[in-house]
């Protein structure tokens, strides 16, 4: 039976609205990785997948009339695999067919080992404004146990190219905690990051996730407190440098926060296109999740509607959703978009609320959502309150 839709009369207030579109293919799979990304067997079908995305798109506009685009993420997989012109005919239907906001942001995921300088400059002919390069380290020996296709010279090279190529909005993707990584490597790997100059930096744990190689057979990673120490570090480094911490593991210059993950943590809307990309629609009678079909091969071949898994978050399910996102922001967020984003008095908060404060976990503030210092540290337990 679908869940029912919240039981409240405050309106909903449609959020912001983002949208993904999901590149499934890549090279070869990293061992870490649990996205839903296939290795590349031939040629990709550019044409077939396109037309799969637009008629995929056509069945969602019911949904989302009269409200624009803001951003625009293209993930994968391995997005910089396409072509240059595979994202012009891809951006020109789309913005047919969606009313795009004037300063949308449009961020492609790139892996150094699959760009050269052309394939740059078309990305940023196409309309593409912000690049995610997903470099993970600069050591060679660590990229290897990594699995990853690029060495750390392709890394440090396709930024530079990358910039010359017009991208003044780069994201630079790292790890830490990987195989016989050192403090001092991880370190290394930040500040060559930093002397790259990006503006913005995602700087995370590696992180075993079940259906993956590691977790099959997994790798020996620095211990515990290693790695914490590690990251206070790192921490440090980056704020010296003018990077400012605005998510868990998220640092950006001043005004280059990635605004598409923004709209997630603040609980904002989502279109979902491609093999496996997952969608958040507001409706007038609440918030519904969805997923599209998985396999590629079944995503090209799908005559009906790609969508599947739709239902309702349930009511008491709603406050544990929006605090998961919420509190990730260092800074929170104001307390009414609670209610202007899920249709609920916050009085559907006050138990764990009072709990988190008495704690210390959360400021003493009514109108900011926001863990306290020891809140961010402890970030597993602060959310654990909300969703008991």
């Amino acid at each position: 039976m679908p869940a029912q839709p919240p039981d409240s009369s405050l309106p909903v207030t449609p959020p912001p609205l983002s949208l993904y579109v999901h590149l499934p293919w890549c090279v070869r799979k990293c061992p870490y990785c649990d996205f839903n990304s296939h290795e590349r067997d031939g040629d990709l079908p550019e044409a077939a997948y396109l037309s799969a995305l637009l008629t995929d798109l056509e069945q969602e506009l019911d949904d989302v009339q009269g409200r624009e685009i803001i951003s625009l993420f293209f993930g994968g997989g391995t997005p910089s695999l396409l072509s240059p012109d595979f994202y012009h005919r891809l951006l020109s239907a789309l913005r047919e067919r969606l009313p795009f906001a004037r300063d949308i942001e449009i961020t492609l995921e790139a892996n150094p080992g699959t760009v050269e300088q052309d394939r740059f400059t078309g990305f940023r002919q196409a309309g593409i404004n912000r690049l995610s390069l997903g470099v993970q380290s600069f050591n060679d020996t660590h990229l290897r146990a990594l699995g990853r296709i690029h060495g750390g010279a392709e890394a440090i090279r396709a930024a530079e190219q990358a910039r010359r190529a017009g991208f003044d909005n780069i994201n630079l993707d790292l790890m830490h905690g990987l195989p016989a990584q050192t403090p001092q490597q991880a370190l290394a790997d930040l500040r060559q990051a930093i002397a790259l100059a990006p503006e913005h930096i995602s700087w995370y744990e590696l992180t075993i996730e079940p259906n993956t190689a590691f977790y099959r057979a997994p790798p020996t990673q620095p211990d515990g407190d290693t790695m914490a120490d590690t990251e206070t570090a790192g921490f440090a480094v980056l704020a010296e440098a003018g990077y400012d911490r605005y998510e868990v593991s998220a640092f950006a210059r001043a005004s280059r926060q990635c605004q598409h993950n923004l709209n997630y943590w603040r609980f904002g809307d989502y279109l979902a296109l491609g093999a496996g990309a997952h969608g958040k629609i507001t409706r007038p009678d609440g918030v519904y999740r969805y997923r599209k079909t998985r396999l590629p091969g079944h995503y090209l071949a799908e005559d009906g509607t790609r969508r599947c898994g739709l239902a309702s978050v349930p009511t008491d399910e709603l406050p544990g959703e929006f605090m998961l996102n919420a509190l990730r922001l260092v800074a929170g967020v104001p307390t009414g978009l609670f209610s202007a984003h899920t249709g609920l008095p916050v009085s559907h908060l006050a138990d764990p609320l009072a709990r988190a404060r008495a704690q210390g976990l959360l400021v003493d503030d009514p109108h900011r959502l926001a863990c306290t210092a020891l809140g961010q540290r402890h970030l597993n337990h602060t959310l654990g309150l909300f969703l008991s």
